[in-house]
């Protein structure tokens, strides 16, 4: 009963009441009881006494308990996703159902003018080849960009015999960008060695451009390089050599129409940072994420010199899949997960180095690495388990943008590709200043800020990456595309969830209902004699 000048009534009830409750409560719960004793159903489950500290190898035990737990985590989380995008669909096509008629039949002469005028999928391998050769065409100077870290996997053979086969006797340059990402031995190394093709130029792009208003800006500071810090990201190294050779080839040209200069070159490997750089505003938009630039572009940047950015190379199927990971769009297209990414990158990395760089304990695989690596960066899901997902992505964006310093070696006898000759290389050379080149490339090796060679991750390169300028010459399928990738020295191991069937790939079997024990896959060279075999029997 309510009293009043109260808000609540009081929830105190009398004692005899209380205890009616209690002793209803009681009977329900025997009776619960007797009907699951009856069907045989078992009471509470054993308590998991876990590992005691006597047993041989705890650590390891423990270790692939846990990486048990990750995989069963993951396919929880996939089926969570699963149900997720079901329920959206599903929804979807209920509100189209209940959509109202007049609004349907606007949007049937919607879709009938459309049908007449299709617009182009800009992420599609078709839209960007086309760009690409836009870009070729129009340009009297193509601009390759190559990763400082990784030259010669930045290479695309297929692009430059386009521009040599080309009409009008289009000239190649090399732009070697990232240098502040490599030691200094060997950034000299790689421009001696590239400089026996084409001319090469040592850049530096500032990562710091943010809007059109810093132009404005710097002409207020004291235009005095020794007041500026030159190990900022802000600070931009390369721009004024590649300016004045280029104002001194547009000089030298017949024509008085200006020069337009094509800026070409694998995803990420710096472009359109370039570009900005050159220009001193953000004309173009840059990020972290591979593949935002999806057309052509011009920027003006003197009145002889027009710069055109243009989208990334699309890598060939072909490519080994370190390659891939690196230099194509699968990752961000869902063709590839990123834990498979990171496992190939993992491969081609010094394993000493990855570890003094990243400040984790030793690893034996990949799944360990991001484990680890999770646990550093705070990366913890519900209940403090490691997100491994978010810390591939971290891992790869290190190596994809420009935080990571890392190294691929010089090839000690170089020799020229099929498509070269020693005429080609003299032509290439013709018409450019060659002591411009000489002085600039001097001048940004003494400011740029090095990073020792101590502090450089060693890579292996798998060479050139075969890019494709026509949808038509691609091949249909990825060689080894349903093979899983396993571990060095390793035989693969099914994980769970699925299926590996060679004889019949369309009919994919069910997952099995629970995780079976498996070994853990070591990478670091133990024999089989050295495994402890847990079967044994001690008596």
């Amino acid at each position: 009963m309510k009293r009043p000048k109260l808000k609540k009534a009081s929830k105190r009830v009398s004692c005899s009441k209380r205890y009616k409750i209690q002793k209803k409560v009681r009977e329900h719960v025997r009776k619960l009881r007797k009907e699951a004793n009856k069907k045989g159903v078992r009471k509470r489950p054993k308590k998991d006494l876990g590992v005691p500290s006597s047993a041989p190898f705890k650590e390891e035990v423990l270790r692939e308990a846990e990486l048990r737990r990750l995989q069963i985590d993951e396919e929880t989380e996939k089926k969570k996703q699963a149900k997720k995008e079901a329920r959206a669909k599903k929804k979807e096509m209920l509100s189209k159902a209940t959509e109202p008629k007049a609004k349907k039949t606007r949007q049937d002469v919607v879709e009938n003018q459309a049908e007449n005028l299709p617009v182009p999928d800009k992420s599609s391998k078709p839209y960007l080849c086309s760009e690409l050769n836009k870009v070729i065409d129009a340009s009297d100077v193509l601009i390759e960009v190559l990763d400082a870290r990784d030259p010669l996997g930045c290479r695309c053979p297929q692009l430059e015999e386009a521009v040599l086969q080309r009409e009008g006797s289009k000239k190649l340059l090399f732009v070697l960008n990232k240098i502040d990402l490599v030691p200094q031995e060997n950034v000299e190394k790689w421009i001696q060695c590239l400089q026996l093709e084409y001319p090469v130029v040592a850049f530096k792009a500032s990562t710091q451009i943010k809007d059109k208003t810093v132009q404005a800006r710097k002409r207020r500071i004291v235009a005095s390089n020794e007041v500026l810090d030159r190990s900022r990201a802000a600070a931009c190294f390369g721009n004024g050599c590649l300016t004045e050779l280029l104002t001194s080839f547009a000089a030298n040209k017949a024509t008085e129409a200006s020069l337009k200069v094509g800026v070409v070159g694998f995803p990420n490997v710096g472009k359109s940072s370039l570009i900005n750089s050159m220009k001193g505003t953000l004309e173009c938009n840059v990020g972290v994420r591979r593949g935002i630039t999806k057309s052509m572009q011009e920027v003006h940047i003197l009145k002889s010199v027009t710069l055109i950015d243009s989208p990334g190379v699309v890598a060939s199927p072909s490519n080994a899949p370190a390659s891939l990971a690196l230099r194509s769009l699968q990752v961000e297209q869902g063709q590839e997960t990123v834990l498979e990414a990171v496992r190939t990158l993992l491969k081609q990395c010094d394993h000493s180095q990855i570890i003094l760089q990243y400040n984790v304990p030793d690893f034996r695989n990949s799944l360990e690495f991001l484990m680890f690596f999770a646990k550093k960066r705070g990366y913890l899901q519900k209940g403090g388990v490691p997100n491994t997902v978010q810390a591939a992505t971290a891992f790869l964006a290190d190596l994809t943008g420009a935080k990571i310093s890392y190294h691929c070696k010089v090839p000690e006898n170089p020799r020229l590709p099929a498509y070269m000759s020693d005429a080609v290389v003299t032509e290439m050379q013709n018409g450019w200043d060659l002591n411009i080149l000489k002085t600039g490339n001097e001048e940004t090796l003494k400011g740029v800020k090095f990073p020792s060679q101590a502090c450089s991750i060693g890579f292996i390169s798998k060479g050139p990456t075969a890019g494709l300028l026509n949808v038509i010459n691609s091949p249909e399928e990825k060689p080894g595309a349903t093979e899983r990738v396993v571990e060095q020295n390793q035989k693969p191991v099914q994980s769970t969830g699925e299926a590996i069937n060679t004889e019949e790939p369309e009919k994919a079997q069910k997952p099995p209902a629970r995780v079976p024990f498996q070994a853990v896959p070591i990478d670091m060279g133990l024999s089989a004699d050295d495994a402890y075999d847990f079967n044994t029997d001690f008596n």
